[in-house]
């Protein structure tokens, strides 16, 4: 009964609370302002790097996995030099 109360204080809350609350300080301006220019090109310097980490991240397992297939086709290749012939008495 207590968390039902609680949620439902907590909608009431949100729904009544004025608009202005919902905008943060640096978006509530004007979107040609300086300050939200320098706020986009930080979200996308920080995408760009993102982007790049994860891109490097992704081209070395796919690096792992064509040289494994490389050296799975080479043993393959060659004889197996361990084992003996079997011969015929």
């Amino acid at each position: 009964m207590k968390a039902c109360l609680k949620a439902a204080l907590t909608a009431a809350c949100v729904a009544l609370a004025p608009a202005n609350l919902f905008a943060c300080a640096a978006c509530y301006g004007a979107s040609d302002a300086p300050m939200a220019k320098g706020m986009n090109w930080g979200i996308v310097s920080l995408l760009g790097i993102i982007g790049a980490v994860l891109g490097t991240f992704a081209a070395f397992f796919v690096f792992l996995g064509v040289r494994s297939a490389r050296a799975s086709e080479t043993e393959s290749l060659q004889p197996d030099l361990g084992q003996t012939p079997p011969t015929n008495l």
